[in-house]
């Protein structure tokens, strides 16, 4: 089966801690990687996990608070010192691309690097982008700015192959994409083979929801639902539940709440504020309810079932 997981690179909220980095993600679906937010200090937490920096083709932004944007313009501009080739696009809202431009103006540009801004709205629900293993979709999330989350969404690969059946009739090569794509085979003597007969089902496409910065919306339950991986911010317990109203964030037992009604495989809970120095009870809050929950932590990589 083809990678699909996820890498942490940073899960604390507001501001850097001894223990956790700001919000980032790498996202790996099928040897493609998607870094999905980028907080301060992302870029030497890349190099420190031993991800090529350079193989980071698309960057999607939540929002436009600095905790998960502000590694930016150094990742940036180090790939570009770094003569990086083609293009980097950036999914965000269009005043990223203000913020940013004049900032960028200044520091020397490899010629060979082109920066793509892609700009959606707080709307949601539109797919931002796609090609033949994945497509990323928003979705609206409440904050007191703007801010989306990201569902990446596999899609069906094609069925494989029975090696055995192939050896025992002497299937070429050359028919094997026409077979996996829904055709039959016909031997030179005539035989016919049945499509069914010479391959085996692909697995289901697995699902991975990215929620962020949010007070809980239980409609978009609907929208991830039956998701295999569901990262949910979890910024507070519950006996600080009036900091979370305040400031427009989730409580762990709310993230594992949201990630039932969904019927999601595994929540994985992030975002921790820096009142915390033992995440320990956050997720003990959350398996209370939802025993599927881990608690992220750098480093930490999690495949998407």
């Amino acid at each position: 089966m083809l990678p699909f997981r996820i890498l942490i690179i940073g899960c604390c909220s507001a501001k850097p801690t001894l223990r956790h980095n700001p919000s980032a993600q790498v996202v790996n679906v099928h040897d493609r990687l998607f870094l999905v937010d980028c907080g301060e200090g992302t870029q030497r937490e890349l190099i420190r996990r031993g991800v090529p920096m350079g193989r980071i083709k698309r960057i999607f932004i939540s929002h436009l608070h600095g905790d998960h944007f502000y590694g930016l313009p150094g990742l940036l501009n180090t790939l570009a010192l770094s003569d990086i080739q083609g293009e980097v696009h950036i999914h965000a809202f269009p005043e990223l691309q203000d913020m940013l431009t004049p900032m960028l103006g200044y520091h020397k540009r490899s010629d060979g690097l082109n920066i793509v801004f892609h700009p959606h709205s707080a709307a949601g629900y539109e797919t931002v982008f796609e090609d033949n293993a994945v497509s990323v979709t928003t979705l609206p999330l409440l904050h007191g700015v703007p801010c989306v989350g990201y569902v990446f969404h596999e899609k069906r690969s094609l069925p494989h192959i029975r090696p055995d059946v192939a050896a025992r009739i002497g299937l070429p090569t050359s028919a094997m994409r026409a077979v996996k794509e829904g055709r039959g085979w016909t031997s030179p003597d005539g035989t016919q083979y049945p499509h069914e007969m010479l391959v085996t089902p692909s697995h289901e496409p697995r699902t991975y929801a990215y929620i962020t910065d949010t007070r809980p919306l239980p409609e978009l339950a609907a929208h991830i639902r039956g998701a295999g991986l569901l990262y949910h911010e979890a910024t507070y317990a519950s006996d600080c539940i009036e900091k979370a109203l305040k400031y427009c964030h989730s409580t762990a037992a709310e993230a594992a709440e949201f990630a039932r009604e969904a019927q999601v495989g595994k929540l994985l809970i992030g975002h921790y504020s820096d009142r915390y120095a033992d995440e320990t009870p956050l997720l003990q809050e959350a398996r209370t309810i939802f025993p599927h929950t881990d608690a992220a932590q750098e480093g930490m990589v999690v495949e998407v079932p």
